[in-house]
């Protein structure tokens, strides 16, 4: 191939990479439902997207390289102190016990209805154990089932990739081989692999630890060091063993989300770009690589495959692992519906497929197609009815908002009640002791820990945060703040205008659009709550009474809509309205 036509290739690659993830979100679906087609369409129509063609051998590893890169910053939102109990246990089982019921059942069920050999459905069994962050989280961000549930298999996801790598590559070492040893063998060889993406993951850890915190690198610097590290620990510990370098991404990561003294940003734009174009990019060229001709004696036993595997086995892993639990029919049988497959299931059976010794296994040229048939049935599946299983089960998240309030004052305090007595889950957070205590006393959530790690990130998301607001005293705290949430938080934050003549330093050039009306700032919602005015709910259609003022709507649905310096929200039928009454008396001098 010339090098026009790679670079040709290449820059098709990048562009349907990027334009069906754009697609996608416009549609409102999963970007694999976009990525699969596409990728396939644009490997049969034309020789230019061919990445065996466009790479040569440097296709296969390139491929581990990449999902070691995604599934390091999987692991960064795997903190430990956010499972326990219950929860982990699920984990625990969904990984290992997961792993084997549906490596065996997977087996021995494409054996004849693929007419495979043992070796090569075997191999295929290995390939559709995992699962994946990359095509669960997006699903459980559109579908929002409760916090526990997207915890449970948020971690699944990103824990069994490496599993099934790993199980994987020693099962296409075992077939080809035609080792005959037995099973003690075989686990001694997975625990080798183990441990050497254990050890690899800790050393990437410790060498991270002292970049970020020794040489203190800026944000984008930062980012690359990262990468680095990931690609470096993970292709040292591929050429020891293979696919342990996934081990090795997940270990870093985790390490990365939990060790004491780091202060990762909640949201990563780099990283998150990366891995963004990275997964479309994989999945084009990996879907270029399946031929028309290859699916012509697969889709229908494929297909019957990937039934079985929804139908049948998945929900028996969720009877097991859920057994003697605290978990409860709905949530039992959402995480039995609840296992696409992703990209290093696709990556996994295009290296079997490329694999030169593998290739005098019988069967084995179908396994490629066949993944791909499973991959593009359960994201189908589970994309188009995730949502309503969900609803059904009774186990969505509440779709009222839940804003979290910062400022502990008397009156900020009162709005919380007002808030929470509208039907909202207020959560609040303060600095002063004496601010918490007063949250407290009145009832409100207390956020755990500090502002940032309260309201942004994973904390947010685990909290279903929808929004912010900046309530404090200090006008340059609730502008700073205002600027770095915005880049983190997924709902809209607000802040207090600054007092006429208190501006602060910064407060008067963050922009944004402040609370409530021109005039009603911080110290003059304090003078009146002295003087006795209180935060009151009633009902929007009855009409606002003389003397009080709007500072909220709350929908029928449950959605929050402040007033601002220029906008004051409609109201209809069913709204209730918050409104800050008159004073009682003069306020004091």
């Amino acid at each position: 191939m010339t090098a026009d036509r790679v670079m040709v290739g290449l820059a098709l690659t990048v562009v349907l990479a990027v334009g069906c993830q754009l697609l996608a979100r416009r549609l409102r679906v999963p970007a694999l439902l976009v990525l699969l087609p596409v990728g396939f369409a644009a490997g049969a129509l034309t020789d230019d997207v061919d990445p065996e063609k466009l790479l040569g051998d440097a296709f296969s590893p390139l491929v581990s390289l990449a999902v070691a890169v995604i599934l390091y910053e999987a692991g960064l939102g795997l903190e430990i102190g956010r499972l326990r109990g219950h929860p982990r246990r699920i984990v625990i089982r969904l990984v290992w016990l997961g792993a084997l019921i549906t490596w065996l059942s997977a087996a021995l069920f494409a054996a004849p209805v693929l007419s495979m050999s043992t070796g090569a459905a075997v191999m295929l069994g290995a390939i559709l154990v995992v699962s994946g962050p990359t095509v669960v989280g997006p699903l459980l961000s559109f579908v929002r089932p409760s916090e526990r549930l997207q915890r449970v298999l948020v971690w699944e996801g990103t824990l069994i990739d490496p599993v099934g790598g790993i199980l994987g590559a020693l099962v296409l070492h075992a077939v080809v081989a035609g080792e005959a040893r037995g099973f003690g063998s075989r686990l001694e060889q997975f625990s080798a692999s183990a441990a050497v993406g254990l050890v690899g993951g800790v050393i990437g850890a410790g060498v991270l630890w002292l970049l970020l915190r020794r040489a203190r690198p800026g944000e984008e610097l930062a980012a690359s060091a990262q990468i680095a590290t990931v690609i470096g620990i993970a292709a040292v510990c591929d050429a020891l063993r293979e696919d342990t370098g996934l081990i090795s991404a997940v270990v870093m990561g985790m390490a990365m989300a939990n060790l004491p003294g780091l202060d990762l940003p909640a949201r990563r734009p780099f990283l998150d770009t990366l891995v963004s174009l990275t997964i479309g990019l994989l999945f084009i060229s990996i879907s270029a690589t399946v031929t028309p001709a290859s699916l012509r004696h697969v889709v229908l036993p494929a297909l019957a495959l990937a039934a079985f595997l929804v139908l049948v086995v998945r929900p028996l892993v969720a009877l097991v692992s859920t057994a003697g639990t605290d978990v409860r029919g709905g949530e039992r049988w959402f995480i039995g519906w609840m296992a696409p497959r992703g990209i290093v299931a696709a990556a996994t059976a295009s290296t079997f497929s490329a694999t030169p010794a593998a290739q005098g296994v019988d069967g084995v040229e179908r396994i490629l197609p066949a993944t791909f048939v499973v991959i593009v049935a359960t994201v189908t599946l589970y994309g188009l009815t995730a949502f309503p299983v969900a609803r059904r089960l009774g186990v969505l998240r509440p779709a009222r908002s839940r804003p979290l309030l910062v400022g502990g004052a008397p009156w900020a305090v009162d709005l919380g009640r007002a808030l929470d007595s509208a039907g909202l889950d207020v959560l609040m957070w303060a600095g002063g002791e004496r601010q918490r205590a007063r949250i407290e006393k009145a009832g409100l959530a207390l956020a755990p820990g500090e502002l940032l790690a309260a309201a942004s990130g994973a904390g947010a998301e685990l909290e279903g945060i929808t929004g912010v607001l900046l309530l404090t005293e200090d006008d340059d705290f609730n502008a700073l703040a205002a600027m770095t949430l915005r880049e983190s938080v997924e709902g809209p934050v607000h802040r207090l205008a600054p007092a006429v003549g208190r501006q602060g330093v910064v407060a008067p050039y963050t922009g944004g659009e402040p609370l409530f009306r021109t005039g009603l700032t911080g110290p003059e919602l304090a003078r009146r709550y002295e003087a006795g005015a209180r935060m009151l709910t009633r009902r929007a259609d009855g009409g606002v009474p003389a003397g009080h003022e709007v500072l909220f709507v709350v929908g029928a649905d449950g959605r929050l809509a402040p007033v601002t310096h220029t906008r004051t929200p409609d109201a209809g039928p069913g709204d209730v309205a918050v409104l800050l009454g008159p004073p009682s008396r003069q306020p004091s001098a």
